[in-house]
């Protein structure tokens, strides 16, 4: 039986990519801080929790024994992180890093994280340039994160290890730390008759589904090698139509509002605004055989049925921290909106 161990396994991405591996009939291993946060689901389909420190390189060894085939590491942020990988990297046949779409830049530099947007000329392919690597270990800022990103792909494949790191969008999948998809899903269940959409509901940020995630660590599990891949789903949805999906599947209709440059600012925010659009090239993973678990409407299902029952007080193996989370209070200013429609029915 082959064998995984993946570290930060009781996250999204470790959650999604566990649960392909058992499926596939591998043995696996996650990390995490709690037990208590491994779904009970994993724990019955076979998965094993070890409670072990990201730095504690001895132990990640322990835990891989005389041989491991796969490590997926979804908590590699910085080149601390990458430097305490090394080891297991260099004794593993295949290792995959999560890294993040957040490294690229356009042709003057700007990034997704950039106060000023980026503009690239079409779909991002792998070897579009990057943000110069930082290894100041601040990658909770805007413009640390992708460069600490940067700084940490760099010593796994500098390493000659097999590393493959996989670069997606907006994560999207049961238990995000930060479900955007929430803006839509608390819509529905207010029963709000509009949605507010700014650039015309027309922006497209790259979507990336956690079950693509585990599908293309599935592929590159059984082809090791020293690449980077783009991970991302295989349509690039606009806000307006992510808007409808949810809705859809919330059972719920919204009237949509969609407004251009000269609206309200505080009208119609999203995460998915980006001024130009962003979409990643998947031409280098679909070469390799992956084959998607299923375009955004088709995947994002499972995180709606999630964060309904989680609104109905079903929290689940862990804290919803994000049910308190400030930032999601720029997107239900509701009194705003209806001040906007009632100035419109006059």
């Amino acid at each position: 039986m082959r064998r995984a161990l993946i570290l930060g396994g009781t996250g999204l991405i470790g959650q999604a990519a566990a649960r392909r591996l058992l499926t596939a009939g591998w043995q696996v291993d996650v990390t995490g801080r709690d037990p208590a946060h491994l779904p009970a689901s994993l724990t019955a389909a076979g998965a094993r929790f070890a409670a072990v420190d990201r730095a504690d390189t001895a132990a990640m060894l322990a835990i891989a024994g005389d041989g491991i085939d796969l490590v997926v590491d979804c908590i590699c942020y910085a080149a601390g992180d990458a430097a305490a990988l090394l080891p297991l990297a260099c004794s593993a046949n295949s290792t995959v890093m999560i890294s993040s779409n957040a490294v690229y830049v356009d042709a003057v530099g700007r990034h997704v994280n950039s106060d000023a947007a980026p503009h690239f000329d079409g779909p991002v392919r792998e070897d579009q340039p990057t943000m110069a690597p930082s290894a100041d270990g601040n990658y909770q800022s805007r413009e640390g994160y992708g460069a600490n990103k940067v700084a940490a792909e760099q010593i796994l494949l500098d390493s000659g290890a097999p590393v493959t790191v996989l670069r997606p969008g907006k994560v999207h999948g049961a238990w995000a730390a930060r479900p955007r998809e929430w803006l839509f899903v608390k819509r529905a269940l207010d029963r709000r008759p509009v949605v507010f959409l700014a650039r015309y509901g027309a922006a497209v940020a790259q979507t990336t589904a956690a079950d693509n995630i585990a599908a293309l660590i599935e592929t590159v599990a059984d082809k090791p090698a020293r690449r980077i891949l783009n991970s991302a789903d295989p349509d690039a949805p606009s806000a307006l139509e992510i808007a409808r999906a949810i809705a859809g599947l919330s059972g719920h209709h919204f009237d949509e509002v969609l407004l251009g440059p000269e609206a309200d600012p505080a009208l119609g925010r999203h995460p998915w605004d980006a001024k130009f659009p962003i979409v990643l090239d998947m031409t280098a993973a679909l070469e390799l055989g992956y084959v998607p678990a299923g375009d955004y409407a088709r995947t994002v299902g499972a995180e709606v049925d999630w964060l309904i029952a989680a609104a109905a007080g079903d929290e689940g193996p862990r804290p919803l921290a994000w049910l308190g989370d400030d930032y999601f209070d720029a997107f239900f200013d509701y009194g705003a909106e209806d001040r906007y429609l009632a100035g419109q029915a006059r």
